[in-house]
């Protein structure tokens, strides 16, 4: 992002977290179910989605945010390990939440991987039952391309997908294969079974002008109950891609009506905000 774009944004983030109760307090109080945040492949806790926490805490409600997939001795960067590695570590952080708090459910909002996250946790973890809503910016639901790359992989066949499965193994991002076309956590999520758990209420929020996750209309579930979203649908001018997606102020009031139940309430939108 542009230089001034971070000053802005740090700057917002001075203003909000002067309201704010900060991430991970158990002693915030709040008439809305608690917020856990999933960041993206390659990110941790503390960054990718942290300025919409403390924009959202300033809006009233409490944020719970924990670093997952992270190898050990190497804390930033989170999200490379193995799906099904990942998924019991959120599993058990949403169960440590809800015994905190004392609250029912929590809401899930995540992005990238993290929106990945918050469909599959549900689904397979057995923790569906304390989730409410979800919003879920730019996930690779039915598989993503990586901007196409993931069309080189299988240059020749079936052959050179396996090779870079191996390489990616090899790198230690595991993760990094299983969200590509014919990936292992692509397939089980997608296994024929409905993807959204009952009681869960589901809200993809995605892009036009998604660069990573390829083709953007990947991260939509055709599902019953499910509200799929393009962002310039609502902000027809937004140019946000898919790293914009965690700073982009129409996206934050996206998720916000998504948290608070109100899907139909209006905002002005902001023109590139901060776009790609």
């Amino acid at each position: 992002m542009p230089s001034i774009t971070k000053l802005a944004l740090s700057a917002l983030a001075a203003t909000t977290t002067t309201f704010a109760t900060g991430i991970n307090d158990f002693n915030c109080k709040s008439d809305s179910n608690p917020v856990v945040f999933l960041h993206g492949l390659g990110a941790t806790y503390y960054e990718d989605i942290n300025f919409l926490q403390y924009w959202l805490q300033a809006k009233g409600h409490c944020t719970y945010a924990r670093t997952y997939g992270a190898y050990d001795g190497f804390p930033f960067l989170g999200g490379l390990k193995s799906i099904s590695e990942s998924a019991p570590e959120i599993a058990a952080y949403i169960k440590e939440i809800v015994a905190k708090t004392g609250k029912e459910k929590v809401d899930l909002v995540g992005h990238s991987e993290g929106a990945f996250q918050s469909l599959y946790v549900p689904k397979f973890e057995g923790v569906s039952h304390l989730v409410d809503k979800i919003a879920a910016i730019a996930p690779p639901t039915h598989a993503t391309s990586f901007a196409h790359l993931y069309d080189l992989a299988y240059v020749l066949g079936n052959t050179t997908r396996e090779v870079v499965k191996d390489v990616l193994d090899l790198v230690g991002c595991p993760a990094c294969d299983e969200l590509g076309p014919g990936g292992a956590a692509i397939l089980r999520l997608n296994d024929g079974e409905p993807i959204v758990q009952p009681g869960n209420k589901v809200t993809i929020i995605a892009s036009k002008y998604d660069e990573l996750v390829t083709p953007p209309s990947t991260s939509f579930v055709h599902e019953d109950g499910v509200t799929n979203r393009w962002i310039q649908d609502t902000c027809p001018l937004d140019p946000v891609g898919h790293i914009g997606e965690a700073y982009d102020l129409n996206v934050w009031n996206l998720v916000k009506n998504v948290l608070d139940d109100t899907p139909d309430r209006k905002f002005v939108c902001l023109l590139g905000s901060p776009g790609k």
